[in-house]
């Protein structure tokens, strides 16, 4: 995924009513912008470190930047806008990137499924077979652990429910941690933030839901997923 033009840089100051950001930028201006994650941002960020953000070129938007890219505490670079995953993530399968994923022949985006009236992130299908994809943006971090969710998240519960369902019924069925953060090594639950959802994903693994991870590469001029990483079962 390019950036067109390259993200802007700035220093954040401060994130608040969710969905806001403060940044200084190189000019010592300092702007409003749109920050577009809806979780805590836990470990995600701190004041006065760099961070990066696009800009929609629209002038008749109230807030037309948006912030991309932090800088956590220990320095590493965190993709904060959520929206990104899901494209990252077809991206990487079109391109032949995630290994374990190729082999179909058509890729959908956002379709119905399930009992609880809930929307596939990607759905594959081929020969052998569907293969749903429920993609989650992994951003919290204790040292080189990678934890998801970083809030509780009743939503990402009742998708592992579904995917169970599907994997209980012989369909593939695949988790798909989207890791933005060039300092996590390791993907897990958040068994301490949310211990629904974890209990959640270790029944949807009996099950045979998979779980795969992969690390993305972060920088002004683009992100893209890299290597894979190791899932760790609680």
């Amino acid at each position: 995924m390019k950036f067109d033009p390259v993200l802007g840089e700035g220093l954040l100051l401060s994130r608040y009513k969710r969905f806001l950001a403060d940044i200084q930028l190189p000019s010592g201006e300092i702007i409003t912008i749109h920050c577009p994650n809806t979780g805590s941002m836990k470990n995600c960020w701190a004041e006065n470190t760099p961070c990066w953000f696009s800009d929609s070129g629209n002038p008749k938007r109230k807030y037309r930047h948006t912030l991309e890219i932090t800088t956590t505490p220990e320095g590493a670079l965190a993709g904060v806008n959520t929206s990104r995953a899901n494209a990252l993530v077809e991206e990487a399968v079109r391109d032949g990137v995630i290994r374990e994923l190729q082999g179909y022949d058509s890729l959908r985006r956002e379709v119905k499924y399930g009992e609880e009236n809930s929307r596939i992130d990607l759905l594959l299908s081929g020969e052998d077979g569907d293969c749903y994809v429920e993609v989650k943006n992994v951003t919290l971090a204790e040292g080189a652990r990678g934890m998801f969710p970083d809030a509780v998240s009743a939503r990402g519960a009742k998708h592992l429910r579904e995917l169970q369902k599907l994997a209980e019924s012989g369909v593939r069925a695949v988790l798909f941690y989207c890791v933005q953060h060039t300092g996590i090594e390791t993907v897990e639950a958040a068994a301490e933030i949310d211990p629904t959802y974890a209990a959640a994903l270790a029944r949807a693994v009996d099950a045979g839901v998979e779980v795969i991870a992969y690390r993305a590469v972060l920088s002004a001029a683009e992100i893209r997923l890299g290597e894979r990483l190791p899932f760790l079962a609680n």
